[in-house]
This record gives structure tokens, sequence and C-alpha cells, in this order.
């Protein structure tokens, strides 16, 4: 579909068209570039930008240069397959995104459908890529079975005596995350006193704080994102609790730590291991802090993944689909991640998840 729309464009065009423009390679990043989530937006944003500068200036793809598109899903389903109709529109070959599970996963349907081969820098829940609707369809990221494995054994293992509450806020990501954890920690013999569900988006959790404190939990689980587990934590300790917070990916931001203050001090959370400190990433981190921008969390995941397409478009001597394709299944890329390759799901075999700690406002390895 996408050849015959471009041939048409082409045919109607004419003349008119320059040369430099059929010569542009259109690519995309989508996320929540507005909303509660936004910083995650502009974590993807800057390491897709640098990405495509930096390729750009070594050459471009097969020799015609990059342009990137940004599309706004808010972490919405439903705005994300219109992001994702919106891309099709626009003739990109290529989706580095999106960030929410809850985005990615029903954006791939069109991405499939149309040609467009995706790769989320973020989206962890495994169905993103175990129902995959395509073979152009793959992440840079783990999966939340992985990162459920290494924090249930971590619960159950160190806090076996202590009373730990499981909650998620419903969410594909959320929730996934939350009964992976709980399901390997139950597996292990530890049971948690409470599991229950909470409403995202919400400013004041007295209602579930004071239920945790009721119930004497030490140990609180959020599957979630870092707004809401910022309000938990700072409002369990004004009410006096010391209770533990331990989540996921979903709080390497800064933002956590604005919405907590102090109150975050000792948070635990699962993430990859983390690129800024790869010594081949130094140039790309140094790029994007001179600038002012945030090389954390995301952003060079974002970076990585265009990486690697340009890599395997660069490798199949073109940017069609199935050549592509082709060339992700079969190839080994050299990334800020790291050397990768994916498996025949699409997902990538990196390292898997390591432990961090929330001290003095910034996150590090525990």
């Amino acid at each position: 579909m996408k050849k015959y729309l471009l041939a048409s464009v082409a045919a109607v065009a004419g003349a008119a068209m320059s040369t430099a423009a059929l010569a542009d390679i259109v690519i995309a990043t989508a996320g929540p570039m507005t909303g509660q989530y936004a910083s995650f937006g502009a974590q993807m944003k800057a390491g897709a930008e640098q990405a495509v500068a930096d390729i750009n200036a070594a050459g471009g793809v097969n020799g015609e240069q990059l342009v990137l598109e940004v599309g706004d899903d808010a972490c919405d389903p439903k705005q994300a397959v219109a992001v994702a109709n919106q891309m099709v529109g626009k003739n990109v070959v290529f989706m580095a995104g999106h960030f929410c599970s809850g985005s990615s996963i029903p954006a791939s349907a069109v991405y499939a459908e149309e040609g467009i081969i995706q790769i989320s820098p973020a989206s962890t829940n495994p169905k993103f890529t175990d129902e995959r609707p395509g073979p152009g369809v793959y992440r840079v990221c783990g999966r939340d079975d992985q990162q459920g494995q290494v924090a249930g054994t971590y619960l159950a293992e160190e806090f076996g005596d202590k009373n730990i509450a499981v909650v998620h806020d419903k969410t594909a990501y959320g929730k996934g995350l939350a009964d992976a954890t709980k399901g390997v920690m139950n597996d292990l013999g530890k049971q948690e006193t409470l599991y229950e569900a909470y409403t995202a988006g919400e400013k004041d959790y007295t209602a579930l704080v004071s239920k945790l404190k009721q119930e004497n939990i030490d140990v609180l689980y959020v599957g979630g994102y870092h707004t809401e587990a910022g309000l938990m934590k700072r409002q369990m300790v004004d009410q006096g609790m010391d209770t533990i917070l331990v989540s996921g990916d979903a709080l390497v931001t800064d933002e956590y730590w604005s919405i907590t203050g102090p109150a975050g001090e000792g948070t635990l959370m699962t993430f990859s291991p983390d690129p800024r400190k790869n010594p081949i990433a130094a140039p790309v981190v140094k790029k994007l802090e001179d600038a002012g921008k945030t090389a954390e969390g995301y952003a060079l995941y974002t970076y990585a993944a265009i990486q690697a397409w340009a890599d395997a478009a660069n490798t199949a001597k073109s940017t069609e689909y199935e050549d592509v394709v082709e060339a992700l299944n079969t190839g080994e890329f050299d990334t800020l991640l790291g050397k990768l390759s994916f498996d025949d799901k699409g997902d990538v075999t990196l390292p898997g998840y390591v432990w961090y700690e929330w001290k003095d406002g910034q996150y590090d390895y525990k």
C-alpha cells in the first residue's frame, strides 16, 4: 500500500517535486510529548533528534538524509493509533516508539499493516512482541517478565519476613509489571499482605496510604509511573511511615525526586544497565548535556533504536520493509547500548535488569 501511495504522489507532483525532497527518508518517534509522563517524551525526542543529526552528519542512510517526525500520543491508546495513521500519511518508513506499552501495542497493528518497521525503546509488556501483528515489530528494552523475575526474587529473598503490598495503575505496563513481580514472589513462597489497583493521574493517595499504614506495610511495590509513585512515597512519609517503595523502570526520571524531595531517599527500582555509563555513549551524552537536553532514562535507548534500524537499512542497501526486516533478523548492531541483535520474537539480546537506589536526588546502582 505504501509503495503505491508513494508512486502516486510522485506521479502527481512530477517535476514540481525537488530531487532533494525525494531523497529524504522520513522516520519518526512517538511518545508522551505532553501530559503527566511528558518527561519520558522529552527523553525520546532528545535521543531521536541527536541520532538523526549524527547519522546525517556521517552521510545519512544509503547516502540519503533522514527527516524526523515527532508524534504525541500522551500514553493514550486511541491517540497512539491516530498518531500511527498520521505517520502513514507522512510516508514514514520507521518508528522509534512508542513509550507506553498501552500505546505501542495498538499502534503496532497499523505499522504492521502499512509496512512500517517499529522498534520501541521502552515498551516492556510481553504482549508487544509475543503477540506482534507482523515481523517488523521489535524492542531494544527488556520485558516485564524479565523485570518481574528480578524484582519478585528480590522481594521474596530480602523482605521475606516483612509485610509487602503490591499495587498497580491498571495500565498494560503497570499491571503487567506488578503481576509479573507478584507471580515470581508468590512462587518463591512469599505472599503479599495487600494487592490492589489505584487510579493514575490523581493528586491525593491519602486513602491508599492510610490503608497501607493500617496494614503495617513495610514494603510497597508499585506497578506504575513516577508521578503516582512519587506522590505515594511523599504521602507515606507525611504520615510517619518508613515504608520502602520499590518499582520499575518508569522511575528513571529526575522528576521522581522533584515530586518526592528527600522523602524519595532509599527508593529502589529496576532498570537496564545505565547506558550513560557506557564509554561508547560518552560523546553523545556530552552533546546532549551541552545542548541542555537530557541523556537519562530512554534518551539513549531511542538513539540506539534508530542506530539499529539505520545500520540494518545500510546493510540491506534499502529502506524497503522486507529488506530491512531481513537485516534486523540476521544482523548484529553496534549501538550506544552495546552490541545487540534480535531474537525470533523481536526481543533484544542485551543484559537484563539491575537494581538502582535513589539517594541525594539521583539514582545509581545499588
